[in-house]
């Protein structure tokens, strides 16, 4: 969480929150969704400003109820997640390669889930910011478990890493990163939030 931000919350602690103008897609991308794109449920203008994507994935985070913010100096602006909290892509190297979500940070896997629509999703910690409203209102770093959906540009590289056995209604079986064998599990998405602990659109 930037300096200036923390300090401009203190300074105008009373700023309303603000609830579906920003959206992150399947794809790691910001979108920014006003309010003819929201009553038309579409999926909003891709931010393509490289400073203020950064500035976003900076300040990127959660509160206790699972709801995803981004902090914008005083005001809170609530995520709509088209997926998860994370989108992660599998970024190759010569020695190996390294999971990256879309606010820069590696995450270490410990399994994989698939669902009925053959998404996959990686198991592993993230360091989130967590604003915790009974502790003095304060930001916490936090190492978490969390879910992340893989980016469909890197799921023919997944299936080079798996083996799969048919499930009811998904696929499981096992997969090797970094020379570890990791389960692959099957899923429904509908599963995701509850068992992760998030809120994909977040309410007043």
């Amino acid at each position: 969480m930037d300096d200036q931000v923390l300090r401009s919350l203190m300074k105008w602690p009373n700023v309303p929150d603000c609830f579906g103008w920003l959206a992150l897609d399947r794809r790691g991308q910001w979108r920014m969704r006003d309010e003819f794109t929201q009553q038309n449920k579409l999926p909003g203008q891709v931010i393509k400003h490289a400073a203020l994507n950064e500035f976003i994935a900076r300040n990127y985070a959660c509160d206790e109820l699972g709801r995803y913010f981004f902090q914008n100096g005083p005001q809170r602006v609530f995520i709509t997640l088209d997926a998860t909290p994370w989108i992660v892509r599998i970024i190759p190297s010569e020695e190996k390669s390294v999971l990256v979500n879309q606010c820069h940070q590696t995450m270490e896997p410990t399994a994989a889930l698939s669902d009925e629509n053959g998404n996959i999703y990686i198991v592993g910690k993230v360091s989130e910011t967590v604003y915790n409203s009974k502790d003095n209102q304060q930001f916490l770093k936090n190492e978490s478990q969390s879910i992340a959906l893989l980016h469909d540009h890197d799921l023919d590289h997944f299936s080079g890493l798996a083996k799969l056995r048919e499930e009811a209604c998904s696929f499981g079986g096992s997969w090797v990163w970094q020379d570890k064998q990791l389960p692959l599990d099957p899923i429904h998405s509908e599963e995701l939030a509850s068992r992760f602990h998030f809120i994909a659109k977040p309410q007043p």
